[in-house]
């Protein structure tokens, strides 16, 4: 049974106003090797993504990202590393959602509608399967046993299909918190232990992309996009910047009236 709390706390992301710089659908044309690489050896892309997660640093890691009730209780302080590659190897779905949900949690990235219909049906084909073979062992059918074979087969595809582009998808996102995809105007910290787990926070962490503004107009714009839920806006010809927008460093430097 799903407490009420872990359902406010999966209501809490959609909230976020950042988006994931590629959706599942372009993941494999954003980085095609490294879904290619997700597809055929999940446990140990999720192992080095998690670590990266975390900025390298596996004094920081619990298992599964503190979101699951086991975390906290497995020895990680002891020897992180091999906790980390028993959760990637025994719990490999979780691993992956885990650390979906400490970028999400970090940099306030909501999922979106599109998204969340294609992991959904992930879940609908793998309970489907579960429905049908159940059905066939208890009626005996030869049909019956052979569509759902056919089912768990396709239900497996699927989900390893939509992991890897899962894992793609934080490996991109990653890639632009690094500065891979343009300069950015501070280097990010790595955050407190507090800040990894958010399943126990009743409200959003304010972390997210620093905003890089050009010296040069058209001023607002950021060094790379950061997609939002809502359209960007510029600065005005003069005055303050809106509501919501950095006052420090405006106006920009040389920009008269």
């Amino acid at each position: 049974m799903v407490s009420s709390e872990y359902v406010e706390k999966m209501q809490l992301r959609q909230q976020y106003r950042n988006l994931w710089h590629t959706d599942l659908l372009h993941t494999i044309t954003a980085d095609t090797p490294y879904c290619c690489f997700s597809l055929f050896c999940g446990p140990c892309v999720s192992y080095l993504l998690r670590k990266r997660a975390l900025y390298n640093d596996m004094s920081r890691y619990v298992c599964c990202a503190g979101y699951m009730p086991c975390s906290g209780s497995c020895g990680e302080s002891r020897c992180p590393e091999l906790c980390l590659c028993t959760e990637v190897f025994c719990c490999f779905g979780n691993s992956v959602a885990s650390t979906r949900f400490l970028l999400q949690d970090e940099f306030n990235i909501q999922t979106t509608q599109c998204d969340n219909c294609i992991i959904g049906f992930m879940f609908f084909l793998q309970q489907l399967a579960c429905i049908f073979s159940i059905i066939a062992c208890i009626v005996g059918s030869d049909e019956l046993q052979a569509a759902s074979n056919l089912l768990n087969c396709l239900s497996d595809g699927v989900y390893c299909t939509v992991c890897a582009c899962m894992q793609t998808q934080h490996k991109v996102e990653m890639d632009k918190r690094d500065g891979m995809f343009g300069p950015v105007e501070r280097v990010m910290q790595a955050p407190g232990m507090q800040q990894m787990s958010r399943i126990d926070q009743s409200v959003p962490p304010p972390v997210g992309y620093a905003p890089s503004y050009p010296a040069q107009p058209p001023y607002g714009q950021p060094a790379y996009p950061q997609p939002y839920g809502y359209p960007t806006q510029n600065y005005p010809a003069q005055g303050y910047p809106p509501s919501g927008y950095p006052s420090s460093g405006y106006p920009p430097a040389g920009y008269k009236k």
